[in-house]
């Protein structure tokens, strides 16, 4: 088995005589340094790096809402040595709110592995008469139209998962989008707005403080670092999740040989001590996954999103 799996990484690059890696990975980060896909991609590369023997380049490139970079990636070389951080907005939210991206993310991309999920969570302004989502919901259906929550922007992960969460509690709160999670929670702290969905990262410090409060968390289980909380399905919405999560993906028509190879090598890093350390401290799962799994968690996705944003008819800016 060893000796047929290396032969098909020589198949691979017959001209070069040699077995992927020989030189260094770009991996392309679709926004800003700093933000969680940052960490993801910083964390799990310099694991890969040791079982590849070859360097991997973190190369942030943001704009676009991450289409810019995801353009680029589906138009490069499909040899390995150009990877792309996937999630959870350019893979299953953005194909249904932007049209004409310029590529497909089913065409033009093979799923290479499923890296980590992020978790979003639901939090209140302190001052909300609500300890849990439950009492919340009721208190929106006693004031209908009369409260608001904030997001990150139309069509983002934040805005989408509380467009989901109307939908099925058939409650009416307002939207107030801002221009990024920042501006978002300033209002929120102030009180200006009374709720909003995000992953734990940017939100925790303010939990901790006291000025927010959390209501329900969107995975499908309940965190460690929160066991008190308990889940949106938990709280009468059976098969609710809404999580920020990341993956790796390739160019389509790269190598089954070379993704495969990716594939078992970022499998590994995500368990590897230094990495679930890291990952824990967000609340991010280390998952790691075959091409196959993580292709047909994308197309979940897919499904999960494109009802939602069809029936709250939600428009990207």
């Amino acid at each position: 088995m060893r000796f047929a799996f290396l032969l098909s990484l020589f198949i691979a690059f017959p001209s070069s005589g040699q077995i992927f890696p020989v030189k260094p990975i770009r991996l392309v980060v679709p926004f800003a340094p700093g933000g969680s896909s940052s960490i993801v991609a910083r964390s799990v590369a310099a694991e890969m790096e040791k079982t590849l023997g070859q360097s991997i380049v973190i190369d942030n490139k943001g704009g676009g809402g991450g289409n810019l970079a995801m353009n680029e990636v589906a138009h490069a070389e499909p040899d390995g040595y150009t990877l792309i951080i996937s999630h959870v907005g350019s893979m299953a939210m953005t194909p249904y709110l932007t049209p004409n991206l310029g590529y497909d993310v089913n065409r033009d991309f093979a799923a290479v592995s499923l890296l980590a999920l992020v978790p979003n969570i639901f939090v209140v302004h302190a001052d909300v008469p609500a300890k849990n989502l439950r009492e919340f919901i009721a208190l929106a259906k006693a004031k209908p139209g009369q409260l608001y929550y904030g997001s990150a922007g139309n069509g983002s992960a934040g805005h989408l998962a509380m467009e989901y969460l109307k939908l099925l509690s058939g409650m009416d709160v307002q939207h107030v989008p801002y221009k990024g999670t920042g501006p978002n929670l300033i209002d929120l702290v102030a009180g200006r707005t009374q709720i909003t969905s995000a992953g734990t990262p940017p939100l925790m410090p303010h939990v901790k403080s006291g000025k927010l409060r959390v209501v329900a968390v969107g995975t499908a289980r309940r965190l460690p670092s929160m066991p008190d909380v308990a889940t949106v399905a938990e709280q009468g919405f059976p098969g609710f999740e809404a999580s920020q999560w990341y993956g790796l993906s390739a160019p389509a028509k790269t190598p089954p040989a070379i993704v495969k190879r990716l594939a078992d090598d970022a499998a590994k890093a995500v368990k590897m001590p230094s990495v679930m350390q890291r990952f824990a401290t967000d609340d991010a799962e280390g998952v790691g996954s075959t091409p196959q799994d993580y292709a047909a968690f994308i197309a979940r996705e897919q499904a999960r999103w494109k009802d939602v944003i069809q029936r709250a008819k939600v428009k990207a800016d």
